[in-house]
């Protein structure tokens, strides 16, 4: 059986993968549409995702600063740089990772001004479920929009072999 970090490293490698696809849904969307509010609400949920991980990131000391929470006004252009940052510096945290820190515990001042103390083994679980949340929002919107949503689901991403074949 693999580590709980090895675990944490291989989801982290599925998730660099749904970036890519909701970058790419994203793209999919008609240029006649990408004036939509849907759209930017669109752009700003993928934005917040890498926020987020920027945000948590930064808890751990693995990143300069702690930016706003929910960005607005997300330029299209920008979205594939940010991606790439956040996944360089959360691959290169997690190829760290081991049982001690997992376990390791800190507080930090959250954005509603209260004080809390996790451990990071919780922060990474929350960090991954929360992309799932949102990357099934953007997904609406981006089908809303005319666009191409993609199913990335961990099963798929998994590629299961087939055990038998279905009957005709």
């Amino acid at each position: 059986m693999t580590s709980l970090a090895d675990r944490f490293r291989t989801w982290y490698e599925y998730e660099r993968d749904c970036n890519a696809k909701s970058l790419a849904m994203l793209g999919s969307v008609p240029s006649e549409r990408r004036g939509a509010a849907e759209f930017q609400k669109a752009l700003d949920k993928m934005a917040h995702l890498v926020s987020a991980r920027q945000r948590w990131l930064h808890r751990l000391g693995g990143w300069p600063s702690s930016p706003a929470l929910f960005p607005a006004g997300t330029a299209p252009a920008d979205l594939a740089a940010l991606v790439a940052d956040i996944e360089a510096a959360w691959v290169a945290y997690l190829a760290r990772l081991d049982e001690q820190e997992l376990a390791r515990e800190l507080e930090w001042t959250a954005a509603d001004g209260h004080r809390y103390r996790w451990n990071v083994e919780g922060m990474l679980t929350q960090t991954f479920g929360h992309a799932w949340y949102h990357r099934g929002q953007i997904a609406l919107l981006v089908a809303a929009l005319g666009g191409t949503a993609v199913d990335t689901d961990y099963i798929l991403w998994c590629k299961l072999p087939q055990l038998d074949v279905p009957a005709p």
